[in-house]
């Protein structure tokens, strides 16, 4: 991992932060693609919410998937352009954020947006 104000900084995201977003995306998946496999009375109060979201709000929980992972999408498309502003020029360090922010979202991009690059040497 590079230091603060390299031309290859990158951070990674928390494992905290990595395990609740991949088991919320993996959840939602499961009830928009594959509603009648889920367990909802394991599940307790989530599975009963779940449940009732499917039942009644089925449309509104297919188009919010796509919603979710469009948001990921422009997130991950805003992580190159803050990259470029903040003097991140190393195409790994990008591709990392990149990939990143679209999979962990604003857990990844607070860490971007937060980064002060140190001041240029002349």
């Amino acid at each position: 991992m590079a230091s603060p104000g390299s031309a290859s900084y990158f951070q990674r995201v928390g494992v905290l932060w990595m395990a609740a977003i991949t088991l919320s995306m993996g959840f939602f998946t499961w009830t928009v693609f594959w509603p009648a496999q889920v367990p909802y009375e394991q599940l307790g109060p989530l599975g009963s919410v779940a449940q009732y979201m499917v039942k009644n709000y089925y449309i509104v929980l297919y188009y919010g998937y796509w919603v979710s992972w469009g948001i990921h999408i422009a997130e991950a498309l805003y992580s190159l352009r803050l990259c470029s502003s903040k003097g991140i020029t190393d195409s790994g360090a990008r591709v990392l954020w990149f990939i990143q922010t679209f999979l962990f979202g604003i857990a990844s991009l607070s860490l971007l947006l937060t980064y002060k690059p140190g001041k240029k040497r002349r």
